[in-house]
């Protein structure tokens, strides 16, 4: 079917009513698909089967962004995948996958999902949430299926059309986010597109429609009956992958945060979280990590993330316990055991999380050489650069702030103490006997 296109001020293309968009009306260079995930199509194809690049790899495309990786979606069952490639991993239990690793790199191949079927292969909670999603179906049914019109985009890497039954090429060149389907139904099936639209937002700069926006507030509660630990996970995408101001923001808009962070105070009675500067301060230098290809951890994050009702719950534990280690010690366990309830936070990151917190109370040691062993501890850098926010926040701890940062200028490498080998004992040549029988 042919279509009608124009460049917009913004530089992406807008097409008319079409299903059908050719190479020379989006403009993707071939060399810019994964050139595995373009065979693994292929082989499929060639099978006798339907395939496409399909998600959020499409749309970052079309925004002129690397993917992170690709999606194919398929009607051939995973059982089918499988003939095509039997060294495939099948995995899942709500929705069967198949991982095909081709020539080092997987690719996640998913069977197009369908809205009819048996009673047993969909099954739903109270609440309307799917919890068992084994209903094959039809390329158009797949696309209907998904959440966000922009992630419902099919792409022949063969041919380089792209298939669009949502209007999602239209949406994407509006930046315009439009739900898929009623936005309370589909909100309710699985709550956790309420982050992933606050997401979107943030990462893509797009505009959520009317329809889509108004019910995320209203819903935010049906995040309670979200495992925590999926819920960690979103929070790692949401915090840790190089828009973190921005999602704060689309958070607090959408009235998510306090969802996420119960621990959290309240701002006045407008249903949004209190937000320190040293939280702000925080998720800026995330972005900046991210951005210069630096390492960030949950572990940082949620010491930033938890700091005020940790400092603010210590300050009410100092009148009943012996020390201020004590009550700091306290109101950490207190507030995280709080907060996993919500999120889960793996304990390789609660401990570090703690480390950062508890070291803020030996920081304040500055005299003698036993307080400067800390400046060797495997996490002072971490509770050092947690001081620094502390400073920015609060102007009492900057002398402390620069006590540490010319202690640390001072360091000569040779000062450190350096555990030396033991000298090697030198084994004495085994004597060889001889018998004298015979």
């Amino acid at each position: 079917m042919g279509a009608q296109i124009n460049v917009t001020n913004s530089g992406i293309f807008s097409i008319s009513d079409s299903k059908v968009i050719s190479a020379a009306q989006h403009g993707l260079a071939v060399q810019a698909l994964c050139p595995h995930t373009t065979e693994v199509v292929q082989r499929l194809q060639q099978a006798g089967h339907e395939a496409y690049i399909v998600g959020g790899s499409v749309r970052d495309l079309l925004l002129g962004k690397v993917p992170k990786d690709f999606d194919v979606a398929t009607d051939a069952t995973p059982e089918e995948v499988k003939i095509v490639f039997p060294r495939c991993l099948l995995i899942g239990r709500r929705f069967r996958l198949a991982h095909v690793r081709h020539r080092g790199v997987l690719v996640e191949v998913a069977t197009f999902r369908g809205s009819g079927g048996h009673p047993s292969d969909e099954r739903k909670h109270a609440d309307g949430r799917i919890l068992r999603d084994n209903v094959w179906g039809s390329l158009e049914e797949d696309a209907r299926r998904r959440d966000f019109t922009i992630n419902a985009l099919f792409m022949d890497p063969v041919t380089g059309d792209i298939r669009d039954f949502v209007g999602g090429f239209q949406d994407l060149a509006d930046r315009r986010l439009t739900l898929i389907g009623d936005p309370v139904t589909r909100y309710r099936e699985d709550p956790v597109r309420l982050l992933r639209a606050a997401r979107f937002v943030a990462k893509l700069g797009v505009e959520p429609a009317p329809e889509t926006a108004e019910p995320i507030p209203e819903l935010a509660d049906l995040l309670d009956g979200i495992p925590p630990a999926r819920l960690f996970e979103e929070v790692c995408k949401l915090f840790l992958t190089g828009h973190a101001a921005r999602t704060l923001e689309a958070l607090q808009r959408f009235r998510l945060t306090l969802a996420l962070f119960p621990v959290l105070r309240q701002k006045g009675g407008s249903g949004k979280a209190e937000v320190t500067p040293l939280l702000r301060e925080a998720l800026l230098n995330t972005d900046q990590r991210v951005a210069g290809n630096q390492s960030v951890t949950p572990a940082f994050l949620y010491a930033a993330l938890l700091w005020q009702p940790v400092n603010e719950r210590a300050e009410k534990l100092r009148t009943s316990t012996d020390s201020d280690f004590q009550a700091l010690q306290q109101a950490a366990e207190e507030i995280i055991y709080e907060q996993v309830q919500r999120t889960a936070l793996p304990r390789r990151f609660s401990t570090v999380t703690r480390e950062i917190w508890l070291m803020q109370h030996r920081l304040n040691k500055t005299r003698g050489r036993r307080a400067m062993r800390i400046l060797h501890h495997p996490k002072f850098r971490a509770a050092y650069d947690f001081l620094l926010l502390r400073a920015l926040e609060d102007s009492q701890w900057q002398d402390l702030a620069d006590f540490w940062t010319k202690a640390q200028a001072e360091e000569q490498p040779e000062s450190s103490p350096e555990r030396k080998r033991p000298p090697r004992r030198r084994r004495r040549p085994r004597t060889r006997k001889t018998s004298n029988a015979g």
